[in-house]
């Protein structure tokens, strides 16, 4: 992206696995060169098979001074797909870089996008939601280091685990030595459909630098009865009520996905809902 060119337009890019026993390979490399931005959205999907498959990327952006970009996927995989993905953005002065970050399907994603803030005023934002049903293991979070001063992140962390799936968040927050003031904060919320649905968090969080503010907070909870009867007296059936906390719940990232794209991350989240109550 040449310096000082905004695009106003999201770029798309659409991978898909349409053969048995695939192996899928991405590299993608973004540059946003000076006081540019851009928007890129990246959508995935595969149909079931009887074998399993394979995507694995490597993403790779630059974002420099005074730039602004925001990478989006949002993957659908069939539950017999390993999706193994390596994310890295390079975060210079005063520029801003985004990761929004949807996973539903695969049998199994291992998934932590990572922003390093190497000059000051550089600064980042993480948004993740995972989506997990029996078979199922979505092990997603996020890591920012800072390694300079007067740098910011923040990484929100969604799950939702239905029947007997198994969500994860794994992330790493690192303050180097030098990066003074530093602020960053990690929220992660976790959404149990059923008894045995499982969460479990991996916070590592180092810090190197006494003046650095670094927060971080975890909840956990199940779909509350009362409310499910509350809207039930609305009108609404039991499944339907049960989608509607679910899309509440995963509203702070859906609102910032394009629209055609937080309806059809809506739509999604209700054909995984269906039938999961009553």
């Amino acid at each position: 992206m040449p310096p000082g060119v905004k695009v106003e337009l999201p770029l798309q890019a659409y991978f898909r696995v349409n053969t048995p026993e695939f192996g899928q390979f991405e590299r993608t490399l973004i540059i946003v060169d000076e006081g540019a931005e851009v928007h890129y959205i990246e959508g995935c999907t595969a149909p079931m098979y009887s074998t399993e498959s394979l995507h694995t990327g490597v993403i790779e952006i630059v974002v420099k001074r005074g730039a602004r970009s925001r990478y989006t996927t949002i993957q659908n995989w069939s539950t017999n797909m390993y999706n193994l993905v390596t994310q890295r953005a390079l975060v210079y002065g005063d520029a801003y870089h985004e990761w929004v970050d949807g996973n539903l399907g695969s049998k199994v994603t291992m998934k932590y996008p990572s922003s390093y803030l190497l000059e000051p005023g550089a600064r980042s934002e993480i948004l993740s939601i995972a989506f997990a049903k029996t078979g199922q293991h979505q092990d997603t979070g996020g890591k920012l280091i800072l390694a300079a001063p007067h740098t910011s992140g923040t990484i929100v962390s969604k799950s939702i685990s239905k029947g007997e799936g198994r969500a994860s968040y794994r992330g790493l927050v690192k303050v180097m030595e030098g990066a003074r003031h530093g602020k960053v904060n990690v929220e992660c919320d976790a959404l149990l459909i059923d008894p045995e649905s499982r969460t479990d968090t991996y916070p590592y969080i180092e810090i190197e630098e006494e003046t650095a503010h670094v927060g971080h907070e975890a909840t956990v909870s199940k779909i509350n009865d009362e409310q499910i009867f509350y809207l039930q007296t609305r009108g609404l059936k039991e499944d339907e009520a049960a989608a509607l906390i679910v899309r509440g719940f995963i509203e702070p990232i859906a609102k910032e996905l394009p629209l055609e794209y937080a309806v059809e991350l809506n739509r999604l989240i209700e054909l995984e809902m269906e039938g999961s109550v009553g």
